[in-house]
């Protein structure tokens, strides 16, 4: 992780202006998808000497202030740590930051709940939401002004080429990048792994999730609540005040059908849906629905190139892994790369690549297996399946094996 941070270069914006209208340029490292994995692994690199450019095909102001998306991101206290390393929490307002202070599950129609706590200091959460379009701002306003960074936005990815000595990136506006490391980091469906040649187990669930922002009279406490009620799953994470951000995944045709309701409509139906349990609730931000698709790839590295973020491992979203596994994966790899960069060795050789493909594919599989696992078990609405969860939430509570492995796989810390 990077240590120190090389001062503000002011004559940074102009140099970057000024190389955009060459046909070619040459780059340690490239990195395509500005999102939070492929900015982090950008400010990850600052300071090691490496000139990077980030490709990313929304305009430069919609990178610099995206919209809402209505995600709120359950980060564990390893990725709040990550975001301090590189200086993009200190970019986060106080308001946009609500602590997590326990989870509870419930099943079906059961008043039994399986309650998860930090198990540390009083008052300790067990980790922090935050607003994904504001991790977002916060880490390219840390690294807008980074030297050896050139953001190129506004242009998308039309091939890439890679060989033993280099890889070849051509843009569509007809930029030519000639890189040292390529690394993906270009969603779940990423375009840049298929170019590679890199085979992905891709998971359609034929659900969509729809998240919104709720106001409710009632206290929810800090603590979010997943509720694998029959026929849907809804869960309600809080926020600052009496806010909550309601998450209800469902057949994807049902969570369109209710998407279009206007917003008494839409509040009513999600306080009968959460069975009323914080009071009658009012939608205060208009709904975003996300189809439900798993990806995991079949190799994380290629010939100089490299998997980030949810272009290496698109993990369902119910156990809130998705994010923190991205920021994980990326400072793994950088951290391989400054070694290397600081030995004057290859930052893309075999060996280095192999490294974190084998270290990633450790820190992930387990985690994406059991998830997967998890979701099978509480979606399945036959009699045997119903009693199996049931079974396991009671096992979750009365024995302390299960219930320290539930609880790291609903909240990693």
């Amino acid at each position: 992780m990077a240590s120190s941070l090389i001062p503000l270069n002011p004559g940074m914006a102009a140099r970057v202006k000024k190389s955009a209208g060459r046909c070619a340029m040459d780059h340690d490292v490239v990195v395509v998808g500005g999102g939070p994995a492929g900015l982090a692994l950008a400010r990850s690199l600052a300071g090691s000497g490496l000139s990077v450019a980030v490709v990313e095909r929304q305009p430069l102001a919609q990178l610099a202030d995206p919209d809402s998306d209505g995600r709120e991101i359950a980060l564990t206290h390893r990725s709040v740590g990550v975001l301090q390393a590189l200086g993009a929490w200190a970019h986060l307002d106080a308001a946009d930051i609500a602590p997590l202070r326990a989870a509870r599950v419930l099943n079906g129609g059961s008043p039994f709940a399986l309650s998860i706590d930090p198990g540390g200091a009083p008052g300790d959460p067990l980790g922090q939401l935050v607003p994904n379009h504001r991790i977002r701002r916060a880490l390219f306003r840390a690294a807008e002004r980074q030297p050896g960074l050139a953001l190129l936005a506004g242009t998308t990815v039309t091939a890439v080429r890679t060989d033993r000595a280099r890889a070849t990136v051509i843009l569509a506006d007809g930029r030519m990048l000639r890189t040292r490391l390529l690394v993906a980091a270009d969603s779940r469906l990423s375009a840049v792994r298929e170019r590679l040649g890199i085979a992905a187990e891709i998971n359609r669930l034929g659900r969509s999730m729809m998240v919104c922002r709720v106001t409710h009279p009632r206290d929810h406490r800090g603590i979010a609540t997943e509720w694998f009620d029959h026929g849907q799953t809804i869960a309600m994470l809080p926020l600052n005040g009496r806010l909550s951000s309601a998450v209800l995944t469902l057949p994807s045709a049902e969570i369109d059908r209710l998407s279009a309701l206007d917003a008494e409509a839409l509040g009513q139906e999600i306080t009968r849906r959460f069975g009323a349990r914080l009071g009658p609730m009012r939608i205060v931000e208009p709904p975003h629905v996300y189809p439900l698709v798993t990806t995991y790839a079949r190799h994380f590295a290629a010939t100089r190139a490299a998997l980030v973020g949810d272009a290496a491992v698109g993990m369902h979203p119910v156990t809130a892994h998705g994010f923190n596994l991205g920021l994980q994966g990326q400072a793994t790899l950088a951290t391989l790369i400054r070694e290397a960069a600081a030995r004057g060795r290859d930052i893309a050789s075999p060996l280095l690549l192999r490294r974190y493909e084998a270290a990633h594919r450790l820190a992930s599989r387990p985690l994406y297996a059991a998830t997967n696992l998890l979701v099978r078990l509480y979606t399945d609405e036959r009699p045997g399946a119903r009693l199996a969860r049931q079974a396991t939430l009671i096992a979750g509570a009365r024995l302390p094996l299960v219930r320290s492995t539930v609880s790291r796989l609903l909240m990693q810390r």
